[in-house]
């Protein structure tokens, strides 16, 4: 434990060299996220401005669960990017022989060796969104929720972690699986607005199949309710643990499967 702390302090301080060194790129970065986070506000602005409600929920409302899910997709994006590049080419171009060779376990190191600071700019949309209606909204506010809140974001976070861990792995069989990544990650977007807008198929396959509803939706509901705290607060809880355990055993198997590639 002591040198794997080691090694991620000394990566950690290789990352922040690398941020003073390329800040043109962590600006354009960190702009970018921001104007995306802008056209999806732009768009809730343009539905609400022809109906009063979505599937009951009022445009603040929907602007809190939007902002709530940016969080655990912005922890995420900070801490665990890197993964990203094991499924495009780290391992196709045969780089992944390099954490075989360190005295510390590939997956902690292949995450702690990148963090992505133009995540902030997630963060940032995210509580400002729910600071921006937090004088509009009726929240379920005690002691308790309080404590919920903080405790269940980096459970929202593992499920987007575990996601990308197991998708990551299909690498090791096919040699390149960012088009997978891609794929599966890109439906995070149904987590910023309630399960009740889409079709049955859809609200189940977000919700028990590729679970990104419980990174937003979900948690988001029981703040704004106080509604069945089990399904809500429990299930994100209970999801992020079996999504973990899950793609961990999916990345062992396909760490057993790998062999060396190279261009």
């Amino acid at each position: 434990m002591k040198r794997a702390w080691k090694i991620y302090r000394i990566l950690a301080a290789q990352n922040l060299k690398r941020l003073m060194e390329y800040r043109a790129d962590f600006l354009t970065g960190a702009v970018s996220f921001l104007i995306d986070q802008a056209i999806g506000i732009a768009f809730l602005f343009i539905i609400f401005s022809q109906i009063p409600h979505l599937a009951g929920f009022t445009f603040e409302q929907i602007v809190f669960i939007y902002g709530f899910s940016q969080i655990p997709k912005g922890l995420d994006h900070l801490l665990t990017d890197n993964l990203w590049c094991v499924g495009y080419f780290i391992v196709k171009k045969g780089g992944f022989d390099k954490y075989l060779t360190r005295p510390i376990n590939p997956l902690f190191h292949v995450i702690a060796e990148t963090f992505q600071v133009d995540a902030v700019g997630e963060l940032v949309v995210g509580i400002g969104l729910m600071v921006y209606v937090s004088g509009s909204v009726n929240f379920y506010i005690t002691p308790w929720s309080i404590v919920l809140f903080l405790a269940v974001i980096p459970f929202a976070m593992l499920i987007y972690t575990a996601i990308k861990i197991a998708t990551a792995a299909m690498a090791f069989w096919l040699k390149s699986s960012g088009f997978i990544i891609q794929m599966v990650y890109g439906m995070n977007e149904f987590s910023k607005y309630p399960t009740t807008i889409y079709s049955v198929f859809v609200r189940a396959l977000v919700t028990y199949i590729i679970p990104f509803a419980f990174t937003g939706y979900y948690p988001a509901l029981y703040f704004l309710t106080g509604d069945n705290p089990l399904f809500n607060i429990g299930g994100t809880v209970l999801i992020s643990i079996i999504m973990m355990v899950l793609s961990l055993f999916i990345w062992h198997k396909g760490l057993s499967a790998y062999e060396s590639a190279g261009s």
